[in-house]
């Protein structure tokens, strides 16, 4: 892992390269998501198996599209007691950090003659999307939790979700019980841009929903894009991207191995130290260089450290401060003696990993925060998938004929402004004796 010093040419060079690197969209991937989206909208459930065995399950039947209660039952026999009990604190504990950010309806009759407010409501219907992971080998089961739980918690009453099966055409059975314990309603065996374009469109088997979320690869990241509108969803997600910034309290060991659990996600992930001590740079480097070599993905970490990592040598912690905010990294580690006293400059993050003991896996599986993030820069701008993606908010508008006949010459005057003669009349009738 190569150390810069910032501000320098060619550390100023590495961060571009970094922060630049965003996700890449050709249009040819477009064009074929596109085609693929289409598809399903003309031909339904026969896309869906065609696609399906085309890509993941070969032998896979129509009437398998949509999980059994019977799969579910017998796939919770199979996952072993110690696995619930985890999954099961896991649960308790994203669930109650979820139910945090539930809003009220509200309302207002400080002004006379008028009611105001807002009635919050959760969307009809959710789909959650949950990536097979390696050919549902590795059953992201921190996924199912982390959208529906949200979807759950806001009161939305149909949660179905969607996940590509393994060859055999079966799913995963700790991905079933988990989607069971956390309230999914409805689990089909499809992935990809086919099964966005099937929660979004509807198919013969398929409702639609209201509300897309979850991870996947570059076809669902299109996809989810070219349906936004026609659905909510909750991001357009890039590569994972992690950065800490450390002093010489820091424990080299714990550095390199929090870059690296981010490298091993994809060659376009970013790792990045910050650190106003050189000593720390070369520790952090040298450990990295040995512990990548104990990764079974090692060729994906050492491919990402190369293209988008980097150790950054800075005067001053408050320097570190500023270029975070300029990155607005997914994740941010503040790997330092007292990281409560930098808190409140950190503007910019998906999520804040406070201390030398809250890597980030903590808040990827168990902590209770979403770990479904803005990337490539976009915490500047947004925020992690919560409870308010799966709802809407209804203004509501009541004026009694006294206070009508009070402001109605100020909404007149600013009709006639904008040059609208209907909306001054649809005001003006009303003050007709």
């Amino acid at each position: 892992m190569k150390i810069y010093t910032y501000p320098s040419k060619t550390g100023k060079a590495r961060l571009r390269t970094i922060v630049n690197r965003g996700l890449s969209l050709s249009q040819k991937e477009i064009r074929s998501v596109s085609r693929i989206i289409n598809d399903v909208k003309k031909r339904g459930d026969a896309a869906l198996v065609e696609y399906t065995r085309r890509f993941d399950a070969p032998r896979l039947k129509l009437s398998q599209l949509k999980v059994s209660p019977q799969e579910i039952s017998a796939a919770q026999r199979t996952v072993g007691k110690a696995f619930v009990r985890t999954m099961n604190r896991a649960i308790t504990q994203i669930h109650a950090f979820h139910q945090r950010q539930v809003q009220n309806s509200w309302f207002d009759t400080q002004r006379s003659g008028t009611y105001l407010g807002q009635i919050v409501r959760p969307v009809d219907g959710a789909g959650i999307y949950v990536p097979g992971g390696q050919g549902g080998t590795t059953p992201l089961v921190s996924s199912v939790l982390m959208g529906a739980i949200p979807a759950k918690v806001a009161g939305v009453a149909r949660i179905a979700m969607v996940t590509p099966p393994m060859k055999d055409g079966s799913i995963n059975p700790f991905l079933l019980t988990a989607a069971k314990k956390v309230g999914v309603t409805d689990i089909y065996r499809i992935g990809s841009a086919w099964a966005i374009a099937a929660l979004a469109y509807g198919t013969q088997t398929v409702p639609a929903v209201d509300v897309i979320a979850g991870p996947g690869n570059l076809y669902v990241t299109i996809a989810k894009k070219i349906v936004a509108g026609t659905v909510g969803i909750d991001m357009i997600a890039g590569p994972s991207e992690i950065l800490v910034i450390a002093d010489d309290s820091v424990n080299p060991e714990y550095a390199a191995a929090d870059l690296l659990s981010q490298a091993e996600h994809d060659p376009m992930a970013s790792s990045v130290l910050i650190t106003d001590s050189r000593k720390v740079a070369r520790a952090v480097a040298e450990a990295v260089g040995r512990q990548v070599l104990k990764l079974e993905r090692r060729k994906i970490a050492e491919e990402s450290i190369k293209r988008f990592g980097a150790i950054l040598v800075v005067p001053d912690l408050s320097d570190a401060v500023a270029l975070a905010n300029r990155i607005a990294p997914e994740h941010l580690e503040l790997q330092v003696t007292d990281p409560f006293s930098m808190l409140g400059q950190i503007r910019n993050a998906g999520a804040v990993f406070m201390g030398h003991y809250t890597p980030e896996p903590v808040g990827d599986y168990f902590a209770g925060p979403n770990h479904v993030l803005p990337t490539a820069g976009t915490a500047r701008f947004s925020s992690a998938l919560s409870v308010e993606h799966f709802t809407k908010k209804t203004s509501v508008i009541h004026y009694s004929k006294g206070a009508f006949k009070k402001e109605a010459k100020d909404i007149m005057r600013l009709s006639e402004v904008e040059g609208l003669g209907a909306h001054t009349n649809s005001v003006k009738v009303r003050l007709k004796p």
